[in-house]
């Protein structure tokens, strides 16, 4: 690591009426202390650690995948992200980038051995934790299903003899989609597959009706 790093540190809390103060200044003390210069502040207020895309973490996150800071500071781990797997895919890419990462309230150092090995057991742990979360869902939707409940989203059938009534009728798509329950999209399709080319082989069946009927 240069004896001057680029440095940036990021603070963030989840409501407006939160303030990042108590985390910066640690933050900053902490810079202060190692003697380093070049700082620079992320800050996000109101965002949620559930939301990958956060304003001044979209800034940090670029700067670090264009190799712009050589370390980065954060008060906890937490403020990262809440959850495990977005945790260790952030913790990968940074290493992968050969950037420092600092957590003041873990003592975590991604380049020290033990920050390595932490980093290792948060994978594993994330790894756990998405198998314990597939096979609970696996388990529910088995219970669901011999209670006889619906599994996924209710799909409403488009009824062709139905579509055709209404469209006869002079009914617009909207208002026969709307009719039905379904979306316009399938009716537009239904249309130009199905309604219209029976119109036109029914038209044509009574145009050769006709010219046989005139014979």
């Amino acid at each position: 690591m240069p004896s001057q790093p680029k440095v940036a540190v990021y603070a963030r809390v989840s409501t407006d009426e939160q303030s990042p103060d108590a985390q910066l200044r640690d933050l900053r003390e902490y810079v202060q202390n190692r003697g380093w210069k070049q700082i620079i502040e992320y800050v996000d207020v109101g965002e949620s650690g559930s939301k990958d895309s956060r304003p001044a973490w979209n800034e940090l996150w670029e700067a670090i995948r264009k190799r712009r800071v050589n370390v980065v500071v954060v008060p906890a781990l937490d403020r990262l992200g809440r959850s495990l797997a977005h945790l260790v895919k952030i913790l990968t890419e940074i290493n992968d980038s050969n950037i420092t990462l600092i957590s003041l309230r873990e003592g975590f150092d991604i380049n020290t051995p033990v920050g390595r090995l932490q980093a290792n057991l948060l994978a594993v742990l994330s790894e756990y934790e998405l198998s314990l979360i597939r096979e609970r869902t696996r388990a529910g939707m088995r219970a669901a299903r011999a209670r006889g409940s619906q599994i996924g989203p209710r799909k409403n059938f488009l009824c062709p003899k139905k579509a055709t009534e209404l469209l006869d009728k002079g009914v617009g798509q909207i208002k026969v989609a709307k009719a039905l329950g379904v979306g316009v999209g399938r009716i537009n399709q239904f249309v130009h597959e199905q309604y219209v080319p029976a119109k036109q082989r029914q038209k044509l069946a009574e145009s050769v009706a006709t010219i046989i009927s005139d014979d």
